[in-house]
């Protein structure tokens, strides 16, 4: 059974045709179309809210639009579309940017296909998936920064802690017998407070200020 719809945004026909038809090979997955660079797809999302998928698997280099600039307007005005990097890029700052303008996984083109659909389940059911990898730059990045000093509600701090675990934010609410509203209330009012976009940089914050100890 079909849960979950993606898109894939690649300016090589043959390899965007090459992932569609892998993905669609994942019980959980289906492939709503591809797109050449991120106008088309921004043109779809515009177009239309049946064109708007629940995961985008995004290269880093196109023409008209690139990967980071779609997905910075893909994280401010469709939030809930998880955006997954899927590229040859492998240079640190590249990540980085791309995970800064909002994606939740940075993958290689190389990758296992097994690592792939583990990746896109991870990030529907957890919001985020990384490898070693990443999670090793990502923690090298904000190593040296200075944090500045942030007055936590009782509730936010448990509320972080349980983001950093595998639960789903529905799960969370009822960990904490709260509505999931009221759960969402407080991951908009953290990503604020903490100037994140997604759930991988409260985790991020979580971790480096020792919150939250894996």
């Amino acid at each position: 059974m079909i849960n979950y719809t993606v898109v894939v945004v690649d300016d090589h026909n043959l390899l965007s045709q090459a992932i569609a038809g892998m993905v669609n090979g994942f019980s959980k997955f289906k492939v709503l179309y591809t797109c050449a660079n991120g106008q088309e797809l921004v043109d779809k999302f515009t177009k239309s809210p049946e064109f708007i998928p629940d995961v985008v698997l995004m290269d880093i280099n196109m023409p008209i639009l690139n990967g980071i600039e779609t997905t910075e307007w893909i994280t401010k005005n469709h939030e809930t579309v998880n955006v997954m990097a899927l590229s040859v890029e492998d240079e640190d700052l590249t990540i980085l940017k791309m995970l800064k303008a909002g994606a939740v996984s940075y993958l290689l083109k190389d990758t296992k296909k097994e690592i792939l659909e583990k990746a896109l389940v991870e990030i529907v059911e957890n919001g985020f998936y990384h490898t070693q990898n990443v999670t090793n730059l990502l923690m090298k990045s904000v190593s040296g920064n200075k944090t500045k000093e942030i007055v936590f509600k009782d509730r936010e701090l448990t509320f972080m802690q349980y983001a950093c675990s595998e639960l789903t934010y529905k799960e969370i609410a009822d960990k904490m017998c709260l509505s999931p509203k009221t759960i969402d209330g407080y991951r908009d009012v953290l990503f604020t407070k903490l100037n994140v976009k997604n759930r991988v940089g409260l985790v991020m914050y979580a971790i480096k200020n020792k919150i939250y100890t894996p």
